[in-house]
């Protein structure tokens, strides 16, 4: 009889199969096995929300041949991954399995290399019904609000709608900047910058006009623009005050999960789909620790070898006399869990690149996993920061400038990681003055008056938008990616250049919410949701209580809302194009597979179209009309209208904004 070892997917058991020997038989379960039906609500609120769980048709065929290997098996391990949904998983097999619980034990590993496997193999456990209870209570959660509250808005606005907890209060957040957007009222300002050159010296810089006689100047008008810019002109000028100082900067901490959805962002473009499908490979090929954590907790042996690799890579300067030690600002962190990092940091990206079975994705996540987490224990970098006030005078007017100029004196963790910091991308000063004294006359070479306006709140992206939920603590490290996925397949936020818009279905759907549920798209009782949902997992709270103090409120609203919420009329975005079949207007619907024409007559006629979203740019191939296309994968891009004739295709968006057809 041999033992054993059950894993999610295949991809993992094949790399658990080169540290585990021939006593092991690794299987499989793909995942979960057990859900609650699609058909029906499957929660009884009458016997203390007991989940009724199934195994769905196209598992049944995996759950047999589990059950027939588990059957002949000494010892079953438990494998899955060591998170809330993993123990869930792990609990689900060990129910349907058959097998004497005296025989399960719960292996955890948070890195698939030698060591940690067999660690973990001598150290099983039993399983923590405080993390399956959490992990019931969320999916028992959302399941009621979600197939209570959709029936609701499919009679009160659109047939085929859908809510979710949290998906609702990401719409939300996206609906009211759009609403900041729109109200937003633009100001007009200028900004003055001269260009100044000491009277024994060739080498120029730059300095903006802050002050008028002591007092901050804020110009509004090009009027007034020019009246200081005529005075400027004319003005003495001379260093008045010369400030140094020494700014160390210290390196972001290594990656949590929503840390490195935001970098992956910002820097190679990823959704946040693609960087955790790309995170999994890694994980699961055993190159990078568990990818769901909101910990940046690093282990002794992990701080050693880091350590180890900066000396001999580059020398005693850049590492620091002591570890860099990171506390974990998210509430409800597991502590016990590591940060996103690479298990072997000799391994380079492109070590990793040559091995053939990994994706370009892949190899590119990896590489900033790598940099962040040999940055994030290397040296400070240092800067010689040089701020320099000017005065002009002229007659009564004294004004003030400063120029701001910064140099790196000592690289530090810039040396690898380069010269943004990836949540703020925000650029070093880079600036180089010349070496300058106090009461120095200066020479004006130029002035640079420059009109600006004040600019709206920026849109969410994907990026962003997962730091915001974070900040007002919705949503937790598996959350994040799921949800957005979700709102924007629902068609209640759309991605464009990377940016979230919402639909008009997003914003009627929100509003519609807002009004009749506004505590379920609330932020704070949102946040609190989640605060208990941790209490479960700590054994602070007991499941079912938590879920019967959110429903027997929420279904009394649900009834009141059906009896008296008037039905919301959804406003149709026109085309200028006519019914082929009826001659009546054609309109812009959303389905399952986004937007689509169909006729205003429905349903007595039920003629639709493809929609199509015309760019007013032309072909730069044969001067025809350009279109929004889509990949079998959804990715969109841009193409000829008159393909096949002309094949011009491409990934970038012209910049004039698009004409809907």
């Amino acid at each position: 009889m041999s033992n054993l070892v059950i894993v999610e997917s295949p991809t993992k058991a094949r790399t658990l199969s080169r540290y585990l020997g021939k006593d092991y038989q690794i299987e499989a379960s793909m995942g979960h096995i057990r859900d609650l039906p699609k058909a029906e609500l499957g929660v009884d609120v009458d016997k203390n929300f007991h989940p009724q769980y199934i195994v769905p048709r196209d598992k049944k065929k995996r759950v047999n041949e589990l059950k027939k290997v588990a059957r002949d098996a000494q010892i079953i391990y438990l494998a899955s991954d060591p998170d809330r949904e993993g123990e869930a998983i792990a609990w689900h097999l060990a129910q349907i399995i058959g097998h004497p619980i005296s025989d399960i034990r719960r292996v955890v590993f948070h890195e698939i290399t030698e060591e940690a496997i067999k660690e973990a193999f001598k150290n099983p456990r039993e399983l923590d019904m405080k993390l399956v209870d959490a992990q019931q209570a969320r999916r028992v959660l959302d399941r009621l609000v979600g197939y209570k509250l959709s029936p609701l808005l499919w009679k009160k606005v659109k047939r085929g709608l859908s809510a979710g907890r949290v998906q609702s209060v990401a719409v939300r957040l996206i609906v009211e900047r759009e609403r900041e957007i729109e109200a937003f009222k633009s100001v007009e300002y200028w900004s003055i910058e001269a260009l100044l050159q000491p009277k024994d010296d060739k080498v120029q810089f730059s300095a903006s006009l802050i002050q008028l006689n002591g007092k901050k100047l804020e110009v509004r008008k090009k009027q007034e623009a020019d009246k200081h810019v005529a005075a400027l002109k004319v003005a003495d000028y001379q260093i008045d005050k010369i400030t140094k100082r020494e700014v160390k900067r210290t390196p972001p901490p290594p990656f949590t999960t929503s840390t490195l959805q935001q970098a992956a962002g910002n820097k190679l473009g990823f959704t946040a789909k693609k960087t955790m499908s790309a995170a999994q490979g890694l994980y699961e090929r055993g190159f990078i620790t568990y990818m769901r954590t909101d910990s940046v907790n690093l282990s002794s042996a992990a701080l050693n070898m880091v350590r180890s690799y900066i000396q001999e890579s580059f020398g005693k300067n850049y590492l620091p006399a002591g570890a860099r030690i990171y506390k974990t600002k998210s509430k409800g962190a597991q502590e016990a869990h590591e940060a996103i990092r690479p298990t072997n940091i000799k391994l380079i990206s492109s070590q990793l690149a040559s091995q053939g079975d990994l994706t370009r994705d892949q190899v590119k996540l990896y590489d900033l996993i790598w940099k962040r987490m040999v940055a994030c224990q290397m040296s400070e970098a240092v800067m010689d920061q040089t701020t320099v006030d000017v005065i002009a005078k002229k007659d009564d007017s004294l004004y003030t400038l400063r120029a701001t100029g910064s140099v790196v004196k000592f690289d530090g963790w810039l040396k690898i990681y380069g010269k943004k910091e990836s949540e703020e991308e925000e650029e070093l000063k880079t600036q180089v003055l010349p070496e300058l004294k106090e009461k120095q006359d200066l020479n004006l070479i130029e002035l640079k008056p420059e009109q600006h306006f004040t600019e709206p709140p920026p849109r969410y992206n994907e990026a962003s938008l997962i730091k915001k939920l974070e900040e007002l603590g919705i949503g937790r490290p598996s959350t994040y990616a799921p949800t957005l996925s979700t709102i924007q397949d629902r068609f209640y936020v759309e991605r464009r250049e990377r940016k979230l818009f919402p639909t008009p279905l997003g914003m009627v759907v929100t509003d519609f919410l807002m009004k009749n549920f506004p505590e379920i798209i609330d932020y704070s009782f949102t946040a609190h949701m989640e605060d208990q949902l941790d209490q479960i997992a700590e054994g602070q709270r007991h499941w079912q209580p938590t879920i019967k103090d959110f429903y027997i409120p929420f279904e009394k609203k649900l009834e009141k809302t059906e009896e008296t919420a008037e039905r919301v009329q959804l406003e149709t975005e026109t085309v200028d194009k006519k019914c082929s079949e009826c001659g009546k207007q054609l309109v812009v619907r959303f389905g399952k597979f986004g937007k689509f024409l169909a006729c205003s007559g429905f349903p007595e006629c039920k003629h639709t179209e493809a929609f199509e979203e015309i760019i007013d740019v032309p072909c730069p191939k044969c001067g025809g009309g350009v279109v929004v296309r889509k990949t079998k994968s959804g990715r969109p891009f841009f193409g000829c209208k008159n393909y096949p004739k002309c094949d011009f295709a491409s990934w970038t968006k012209p910049e004039r904004e698009t004409l809907i057809h």
